[in-house]
């Protein structure tokens, strides 16, 4: 079980004593996260860590998981998917079935805690089933910048229950929200398996094990299969840059459980690339194996984001943490991680061209890698470490719990 005290040799003394030093009013206080997967995704990663420093720093810190039918979670999929301006047909048995899995959990999970927070739309409603006697938050993880209207106004009226809402950027606030909003940048936890350091022959086996040659340069995206990651895009890009240098394409992406979607994406990007699949040119995987990840990351000449909406992108912050350059998508929350040209390079999301001559440029430019990497990784160190989410929880608990 990770300490504190154990990221002092990464951040520093002085944060180290400054997030006790905000954790001492609230000593012995009783704090409940909520949301729907207890793995895959960015989501679930930050809370693993942040409720095991918060119980280590003398807050009572608890995680649940909200239960819903397959029906529930194809439901708020879609909902995901309109907060971040797709298309919905929202019907009244769509609202029913999302309402009622949140008025069954309420039944069978009693809270009593000093504060909760809960996490994207699907625990969104759990707010109405529970007198109300303790600050609610509400976490939104994706970019709100774009809504679908009607899933917005439906979705509002929990909303308008909440003392706070937290969103990853200043873009994602609402203008038509009377609801406080805060901002919290997502972080990646240096200690966890994911990118914790590795030594060659740990990141060797793990290559071997999932059939990964290292042959010729890879190009490696991390990410759930997603529409919103454009993994068919990623091969287009992989094909221009082909045609120049001989590489290998990468697609690693977990499948989480409140993602009924992926699999279907899946079964489509393998159609499109059967012949490349076949060749050993492009190698997906769906494994949910934090320590595969890491050597992707770490060996990767080149790692590639190029979302077409993107709440934070936090894949972007552990390759820079492991000083592998960037190419990605100018879009969400990853342009607050990346300084176009000094760590890694922002692309439009649909310029295909513009992705394929970056990538190129660093696979033919070793040296120009390297100092990005090295640029990358300590702007990582010194924004987006879990220790910093840690210390803006604790500021915003300290306002709510009097």
């Amino acid at each position: 079980m990770r300490s504190l005290d154990d990221y002092s040799e990464i951040v520093g003394d002085r944060v180290i004593s400054s997030i006790y030093r905000k954790a001492r009013p609230l000593s012995g206080k009783h704090i409940l996260h909520i949301n729907s997967t207890y793995q895959g995704g960015g989501v679930a990663e930050i809370l693993g860590s942040v409720v095991v420093l918060m119980n280590d720093i003398g807050i009572d810190t608890g995680w649940r998981i909200l239960h819903g039918t397959p029906d529930f979670f194809s439901i708020t999929k879609k909902f995901h998917n309109a907060l971040q301006g797709a298309p919905i047909n929202l019907t009244e048995i769509k609202k029913r079935l999302y309402i009622r899995a949140n008025e069954d959990f309420a039944v069978y999970t009693h809270i009593d805690h000093d504060c909760v927070i809960i996490h994207d739309p699907q625990p969104l409603p759990l707010i109405k089933y529970y007198t109300k006697k303790q600050p609610w938050i509400w976490r939104c993880h994706v970019d709100l910048s774009n809504s679908n209207s009607a899933l917005w106004d439906f979705l509002k009226k929990f909303i308008l229950r909440y003392d706070v809402m937290i969103v990853s950027n200043e873009k994602y606030k609402r203008n038509d929200l009377p609801v406080e909003q805060r901002i919290i940048h997502p972080a990646i936890d240096p200690l966890s398996p994911k990118n914790m350091e590795i030594s060659e022959a740990v990141i060797s086996k793990y290559l071997r094990k999932f059939g990964i040659p290292r042959d010729k340069p890879l190009i490696t995206q991390i990410s759930r299969f997603d529409k919103f990651k454009d993994p068919e895009g990623v091969i287009q890009v992989f094909k221009l840059v082909k045609k120049k240098v001989d590489c290998r394409l990468v697609l690693c992406g977990s499948m989480a459980t409140d993602d009924p979607e992926g699999w279907m994406i899946y079964k489509k990007v393998e159609r499109k690339a059967r012949e490349l699949i076949e060749n050993k040119e492009i190698i997906l995987i769906t494994s949910e194996n934090s320590i595969l990840v890491n050597a992707l990351q770490r060996v990767s000449s080149v790692i590639i984001q190029k979302s077409i909406k993107e709440g934070f992108g936090l894949t972007v912050a552990e390759a820079l943490w492991k000083g592998t350059p960037v190419v990605t998508s100018n879009i969400g929350g990853i342009p607050l991680q990346v300084i176009n040209g000094e760590n890694g390079f922002l692309v439009e999301a649909n310029d295909k061209k513009g992705f394929a001559e970056r990538i190129i440029q660093l696979l033919k430019d070793p040296n120009l890698a390297k100092e990005m990497g090295r640029k990358g990784k300590e702007i990582v160190r010194t924004n987006f470490l879990i220790t910093r989410v840690i210390s803006d929880y604790l500021d915003l608990l300290n306002d709510m719990i009097k």
